[in-house]
């Protein structure tokens, strides 16, 4: 709650936002490129992270983070924190209790340090409770084993580091529900994770709702400019000419698509406006 300060809508009862399911599935059929440029354009910088392998690098999956520090392990701070942890309930390995606070819609975010050769988080049966907590998957900055086991879990996705057959090993969890660090990307508790083959990008939740919206307002504009230009019909202009009567024509080319509307009508109303606002005073 400290580091999610700004977020003025539902949580968890662990202290994590929550962002509303309508945006889990919204965020999964837009470009990393469209919702990237909006969060850089707000000052983060450090949202996306590439280099994956995954379950099925051809499904994209989206949810709420639950975060998971790990580090290499050493006996004097291993030691405190499984005394820590049989005080608080917790049973077996501790790369088990982040898994066991997962809920529906959670994607189980973990820093392995990179950490493949008994860096392996998760085999068949860890990987089972992940799915059976949140029907969605995880994001390993590490390793699995049971590559193939864990393929064939229904409704189950994930990306990580590499395969190997090894267990974990000399290594401890450090930190549950903490900002951590995936590789180049800065993860707080509570992020929209919207992964796909073109990598993972985490979205404050803060900022969640504007991003899917500009990032899908910029993915009907980009049909309207396709349509156009394959009939010849756009001029010089390829990319641009984004002036009050096209934005006017744009308007009514979605209202005659209302497929490809998610928004609702009035949020896109409202970002038209805006757009033909910006244009003036531009």
């Amino acid at each position: 709650m400290f580091y999610t300060s700004e977020w003025k809508g539902e949580r968890f009862p662990d202290g994590r936002p929550k962002v509303s399911d309508d945006l889990l599935k919204r965020v999964q059929d837009l470009s990393i490129e469209d919702v990237w440029e909006y969060l850089r354009g707000h000052g983060y910088r450090n949202q996306y992270e590439g280099g994956w392998e995954a379950l099925h690098m051809d499904k994209p999956f989206a949810g709420r983070a639950l975060t998971a520090q790990y580090m290499p392990s050493r006996p004097d701070m291993t030691k405190p924190i499984y005394a820590e942890g049989k005080a608080e309930g917790r049973v077996g390995s501790n790369n088990s209790w982040p898994i066991a606070e997962l809920q529906v819609g959670d994607v189980y975010v973990a820093d392995g340090f990179g950490k493949i050769i008994e860096g392996t988080l998760i085999g068949s049966n860890l990987g089972n409770a992940i799915a059976a907590h949140t029907h969605v998957g995880f994001i390993f900055n590490a390793g699995i084993r049971d590559q193939e086991e864990n393929r064939e879990i229904p409704n189950f996705n994930g990306f990580y580091r590499g395969y190997d057959p090894s267990a974990w090993a000399d290594m401890t969890l450090t930190a549950i529900n903490a900002p951590i660090r995936i590789g180049r990307a800065v993860v707080l508790p509570g992020d929209l994770v919207m992964a796909n083959k073109d990598g993972v990008l985490f979205i404050p939740a803060i900022l969640a709702e504007q991003a899917v919206s500009a990032a899908e307002f910029t993915n009907l504009k980009d049909a309207y400019n396709f349509e156009l230009n394959q009939k010849g019909t756009n001029g010089a202009q390829f990319e641009g000419g984004w002036n009050e009567a096209k934005y006017a024509a744009f308007s009514k080319w979605v209202y005659a698509h209302p497929d490809r509307l998610k928004m609702p009508r009035s949020e896109f109303d409202s970002l038209v406006s805006e757009a033909v606002r910006s244009h003036k005073e531009y």
